[in-house]
C-alpha cells in the first residue's frame, strides 16, 4: 500500500509546486516589464509576509482569518450543491449586525458581549441569505443569480447605516462610533494584532472537517453534493431541505466572518470593510479543494500573499 501511495504523494506534490513556480514566474515577468528588479521585490514579498513573528503574526494570519472563515462558509453550501457567492453581502450583514449589538454592550463582561457580538453577526448573515433559499426552496430560482445580486444590496446597507442610523456621533464621518470594549476580541499576545478570531477560525475548520466526514449530516450534505437524484432516489433524501440549511448555515458563517472583522480588527464599521474578502474566499476554497482544512492552509496562503504585497509596495 505504500507503493501504491507513492505516485499519488509526488502527484500532489507536483500539483501544489508547479503552479506556485509558475506563479513566481509570472510575478518575476511582470516585474521586469514593469521596470522593477526581481529579486528585492520577492524578498519585500518574501520579508512582508514571514520576515518576522510581528510580519506573519500581525500581518498574513490577521489578513487570514476573514479569509479561512469565508471560504469554510463556501465550502459548507457547496458540498450540498449549493453554490453561494454573495458571501461579501452576508458578510456586510454580519458586521451591520455586529456593530449594532456591539455598540450597546458597554455594561456587559467580555465573556458575555463577545459571544453576543458574535451570535449577532451568525444570526445576520443566515437573515441575509433567507431570500435566496426560499427562492430556491419555492421557484427553483437559483441562488447563484441571487446571492450575487444580494452582494450589492449589501454595499448600499453599509453605505446607509454609516451615513444613518450607525453614523459616528459627531456626524462628520461615514463610520460608525467605536463597539464596546469588552465586545472585541482579545488579542492573543503582547505586542501583535493577532486576535481571537484566528482561533476561532481554526475552530471552526476542525469542527466542519469533523461534521463532513464523521457525521450523518455531512455524509447526507455530501450525497446530495455529490449525486442529487441517487441521494432523492436511493436515500430518499430532501435535496431541498438540505441544500436550504446548507444554504443557511453559509450565510450564517459569512456573516460571522464579518462579526470577527468588527470585532477584532476594525472595532467599527465603514465603507469598504471587506477588500473583496467574499470572492477571494471562493479562490481559497476552491485552492483548498472543499476540505476545511486544507481551505485553512489556503486561506494562510493568501494572508501571506495579501501581507506581502503590502510590504511590496
Amino acid at each position: 500500500s505504500g507503493t501504491a501511495l507513492a505516485p499519488d504523494r509526488t502527484r500532489s506534490l507536483l500539483q501544489a509546486t508547479v503552479p506556485l513556480g509558475l506563479g513566481l514566474l509570472v510575478l518575476a515577468g511582470f516585474l521586469v516589464l514593469a521596470g522593477f528588479p526581481v529579486m528585492p521585490a520577492v524578498n519585500a514579498l518574501w520579508r512582508g509576509a514571514f520576515g518576522s513573528w510581528y510580519a506573519f503574526s500581525s500581518a498574513a494570519l490577521v489578513h487570514a482569518t476573514p479569509l479561512i472563515i469565508l471560504g469554510l462558509a463556501f465550502t459548507l453550501g457547496s458540498k450540498a450543491g449549493a453554490i453561494n457567492v454573495g458571501i461579501e453581502g452576508q458578510f456586510a450583514a454580519g458586521a451591520i449586525a455586529a456593530t449594532w449589538v456591539g455598540l450597546h454592550l458597554g455594561a456587559l463582561p467580555a465573556m458575555v458581549a463577545i459571544p453576543i457580538v458574535l451570535a449577532a453577526g451568525l444570526l445576520g448573515g443566515a437573515v441575509w441569505i433567507t431570500a435566496p433559499v426560499i427562492l430556491r426552496i419555492k421557484f427553483g430560482i437559483t441562488e447563484v443569480i441571487s446571492t450575487l445580486l444580494l452582494n450589492f444590496v449589501g454595499y448600499a446597507a453599509v453605505s446607509y447605516a454609516v451615513t444613518g442610523p450607525l453614523q459616528e456621533s459627531g456626524r462628520t464621518y461615514p463610520q460608525s462610533d467605536a463597539i464596546a470594549a469588552s465586545a472585541r476580541l482579545p488579542q492573543l499576545s503582547h505586542g501583535s494584532r493577532l486576535h481571537l478570531g484566528f482561533v476561532l477560525a481554526l475552530v471552526t475548520a476542525a469542527l466542519l472537517s469533523v461534521l463532513l466526514r464523521r457525521t450523518t449530516w455531512g455524509f447526507r450534505l455530501r450525497a446530495v453534493g455529490a449525486g442529487p437524484r441517487a441521494a432523492a432516489l436511493t436515500g430518499r433524501v430532501s435535496l431541498t431541505k438540505v441544500a436550504g440549511a446548507a444554504l443557511l448555515w453559509s450565510g450564517a458563517l459569512a456573516g460571522l466572518g464579518g462579526a470577527v472583522e468588527v470585532s477584532g480588527v476594525s472595532y467599527a464599521l465603514f465603507q469598504n470593510l471587506s477588500p473583496g474578502y467574499g470572492f477571494t474566499a471562493i479562490a481559497v476554497a476552491l485552492l483548498g479543494r472543499e476540505r476545511p482544512m486544507l481551505v485553512l492552509v489556503a486561506g494562510m496562503l493568501f494572508g501571506a500573499l495579501e501581507a506581502g504585497a503590502g510590504a511590496m509596495q
